[in-house]
């Protein structure tokens, strides 16, 4: 096997704690940044490792990791998760789909739920600090996801595990040793902290050590191979160099593209609530894939579905008429996590309700006795959170009682006299006296 040093992207982000780099001296790593040669799939030789490594971004480095899939042994894959909110989504099933595929290879995959790291926050990609969370809201967010994943995952080849098990019990001693492998200079470097500062925003030690703890994740699991997506690289790099300085071989580095959410620019991600979550409803998830703007089909076909190239050309070609091309692509994934039929069910839904302006018959039917402020009608159905969050709907025009559009933040709702109400695109209720 090659030496590792030499696999190792940017070697210069750790120093031994003896010889520590000047917070001013930071010109060096960013040329060797910039000058970092990419390592795509194609440069992996035609073997076992090619097919695994088909679909990703870049893997670090090809030669060690066409050298650990040759290993007579299944390797462990690491994929780490912070529960921060209740739903895996799509953006995540890219990664679960590629770790399924090292499982039918025979491969241990390794589900980390970032119990405690979740206490800090992933500051990743973030322009400001992230709220912690409880104990309680991460327990009940984590209880979610083993299920969630094993719609993907094969559950007799993978080990959930909790990075509270190891972090709960390592000492604070232990802690500075491990935070002593990397300097502050290299850590104000990512770009996120780098934009903070610069912006005069806060930045609080805590988010600092994150990429410690999470680097440290892979020593305590012993992963020879981390999956992320590509905002992960450099998390997943210190994952490498902590292995090192703990005597182990280093795990070998896949990122993933980063699929982008509905509004078509930010990162699909249950914080920024732009997702499809897995486990949403077929009408739900077939409704908002619907929303997603025209340009980003043809990649939501490339990344979400195993369509034919020349499937794919027809969409991007336009041969395929755009609302048929996106019922498509709604219809292939939702019956992927729903089945068929409840794929069939759902865009006849959308259909009716959409565009021949019906309402289904599926529609939940509430009585009320008197008539009631729309507003607070819309808050007891549990349409809206709030009766603020109401009348921000209504004096957006997305509220409609029997298909006419309410601007009246005052409209009262008279039952017997009116009879359908619509929140939204996919919230509709039948009220009757």
């Amino acid at each position: 096997m090659t030496n590792p040093r030499s696999s190792f992207a940017i070697d210069g982000l750790f120093r031994p704690v003896e010889n520590p780099v000047p917070l001013g001296r930071q010109g060096s790593f960013r040329q060797r940044r910039t000058e970092l040669k990419k390592s795509p799939a194609s440069e992996i030789p035609a073997n076992p490792a090619a097919a695994l490594a088909h679909g990703t971004v870049e893997i670090i480095s090809p030669a060690d990791f066409a050298a650990k899939v040759a290993l007579a042994r299944p390797l462990r894959i690491k994929l780490g998760m912070d529960p921060t909110a209740p739903d895996l989504h799509l953006g995540h099933s890219l990664t679960l789909k590629k770790l399924r595929d090292f499982q039918r290879a025979g491969h241990t995959v390794i589900f980390l739920v970032g119990d405690f790291t979740a206490m800090i926050g992933d500051p990743t990609g973030r322009t400001e600090t992230r709220r912690p969370l409880s104990r309680e809201q991460i327990t009940q967010n984590a209880e979610t996801y083993r299920t969630q994943a094993f719609q993907i995952l094969d559950p007799d080849r993978t080990e959930v595990r909790f990075n509270s098990e190891w972090m709960n019990e390592l000492g604070v001693r232990q802690l500075i040793e491990i935070a002593a492998r990397i300097s502050v200079a290299r850590l104000l470097e990512r770009d996120d902290f780098e934009k903070r500062l610069a912006n005069e925003e806060p930045l609080f030690l805590h988010e600092l050590l994150y990429p410690v703890i999470q680097g440290y994740d892979s020593v305590a699991l012993e992963a020879d191979l981390e999956i992320g997506g590509t905002d992960q690289k450099f998390n997943m790099l210190v994952g490498r160099e902590l292995q090192r300085h703990f005597g182990q071989a280093p795990q070998a580095v896949m990122t993933m593209p980063l699929l982008e959410g509905l509004d078509g620019v930010r990162k699909m991600s249950k914080s920024y609530g732009n997702y499809v979550g897995l486990t949403d409803k077929p009408e739900d998830m077939y409704g908002k894939l619907m929303s997603i703007p025209d340009q980003l089909m043809v990649r939501y076909y490339e990344l979400l579905t195993s369509s034919r190239p020349e499937e794919i050309a027809a969409v991007k070609s336009g041969q395929l008429h755009p609302m048929e091309a996106k019922k498509r692509l709604a219809q292939i994934v939702v019956a992927e996590y729903h089945g068929d039929a409840a794929a069939a069910r759902a865009q006849n839904y959308f259909e009716s309700k959409h565009q021949r302006r019906e309402i289904p018959s599926s529609a939940q039917v509430y009585r009320i006795a008197e008539d009631l402020w729309i507003c607070e009608l819309m808050k007891q159905l549990q349409f809206t959170p709030s009766t603020s969050e109401a009348r921000r709907l209504v004096s957006q025009g997305a509220v409609r009682v029997d298909g006419k559009t309410i601007t009246d933040v005052n409209f009262r709702f008279v039952p017997g006299e009116h009879k359908v109400l619509e929140v939204g695109k996919r919230r509709v209720a039948r009220i009757e006296p």
